[in-house]
């Protein structure tokens, strides 16, 4: 039992070390200049250059760090499509945009569901859960009423969330009834 707590802390002690590596890297690697570090990748013919970040018409300077270019792309709007679809969607009232967004994901749900009653051998539970967390997935990458992020996260989040109690619950009364026979 001892051996087991130490091996598992060890193991988290690591992935805490790990987590925390890769925040410094990261961190770091955002405050470097961008177009020394892109003409650097160039000159070098790495395969991978930061070109891709370069958002459309805007002029970068020396002193600007690869932290400031992405935060750049990320606030610009992507594509003329999404322009479009905000500027529909904020004409449909904000209720009714929310229930289309419900009925969609129930929608994406159902289609997993029906293929996973079908096709496979899978439980009404199992097959539920997992067609909530697809159907999540799906919607968070198909166009939606309410363009945003918000409830694409949400809509992912939430069977998550439902996957992991299912999970612990599960869990805990497996260590209950080991528990009542050992004794």
């Amino acid at each position: 039992m001892m051996k087991k707590t130490i091996f598992q802390f060890i193991l988290l002690l690591f992935l805490a070390s790990l987590c925390l590596g890769g925040f410094f890297l990261g961190k770091h690697f955002v405050q470097l200049p961008f177009r020394a570090a892109n003409d650097a990748l160039h000159k070098d013919g790495a395969p991978f250059t930061l070109d891709f970040l370069i958002p459309g018409g805007t002029y970068l300077d020396e002193k600007t760090t690869i932290g400031d270019v992405i935060k750049i792309k990320l606030n610009k709007t992507s594509s003329p499509f999404e322009k479009s679809l905000r500027a529909v969607s904020d004409l449909i009232p904000p209720r009714y945009r929310y229930l289309g967004d419900i009925l969609l994901f129930f929608f994406w749900s159902l289609c997993f569901l029906t293929f996973f009653r079908v096709f496979t051998f899978m439980g009404y539970g199992r097959a539920l859960r997992t067609s909530l967390f697809l159907g999540g997935v799906t919607y968070y990458f198909m166009p939606d009423f309410s363009p945003g992020s918000g409830d694409d996260i949400l809509f992912v989040a939430f069977p998550l969330l439902i996957i992991l109690v299912r999970f612990y619950l599960v869990r805990k009364s497996r260590e209950k009834k080991k528990m009542f026979r050992k004794e």
